[in-house]
């Protein structure tokens, strides 16, 4: 894969650097239980990992009014749980690798900044050049848009980085190219479905996607 020189990276969190699916899927029913939508069964989670978040929603019957008290509720449940999440193999080593490389790395996420944080663990975490944390679920475009005023740089020098349908989406809204993790929360072949502009497989390859050759 050759490198390509893009000069930021914007990457998702969950999903994407931090292996929190397994989580996730233990505390949603908790969180269905509080607010009142249909819980996950086991024989349906493949299913919805071939949906977009809005497919999903409307499957489990989330009226769009609660979601910002559900998001909340997320964000604590994780802060309570932080140590039991961790993040995925190799992610480290590849940012710091990318940084190395002379890019400058984001991280945006419905995540709190905190939260991200205390996974990242402070030296990778004081890689990060700008955290823009706390996104609503359909709220990563502007949250984008804002990531290329606060570093100056340009949509077309940008590369998005995630794990969900809604990532490519919110990329192609702010104009930017979009690379998809095969690892996260949406099936790799849904996310191919989207054309999104990489395929990542493992870390190694966005580390050879972003950096030079030694």
């Amino acid at each position: 894969m050759t490198p390509v020189d893009y000069r930021l990276v914007l990457f998702d969190f969950d999903g994407t650097l931090a292996d929190s699916f397994t989580w996730f899927t233990y505390v949603v029913n908790d969180a269905a239980d509080r607010f009142g939508f249909r819980r996950v069964a086991p024989q349906d989670i493949d299913m919805l990992r071939g949906k977009g978040a809005r497919e999903v929603v409307a499957h489990l019957g989330v009226p769009f009014w609660k979601m910002p008290a559900i998001a909340s509720y997320m964000r604590a449940r994780k802060a309570s749980d932080v140590a039991a999440i961790g993040l995925f193999d190799g992610t480290a080593g590849m940012l710091r690798q990318v940084r190395e490389a002379g890019r400058t790395l984001a991280i945006v996420s419905s995540n709190s900044e905190a939260n991200v944080r205390a996974i990242l663990g402070p030296d990778t975490a004081a890689l990060v050049h700008y955290y823009g944390c706390g996104v609503s679920v359909f709220g990563k475009a502007a949250q984008f848009k804002k990531a290329l005023r606060h570093t100056g740089i340009s949509a077309a020098q940008t590369l998005a980085v995630g794990d969900e349908i809604r990532d490519i989406d919110a990329a192609r809204t702010a104009g930017i190219a979009f690379g998809a993790v095969a690892w996260g929360y949406t099936l790799p072949e849904a996310l191919q479905a989207q054309r999104p502009q990489f395929i990542f497989h493992t870390m190694n390859d966005i580390t050879t996607a972003l950096t030079p050759p030694r």
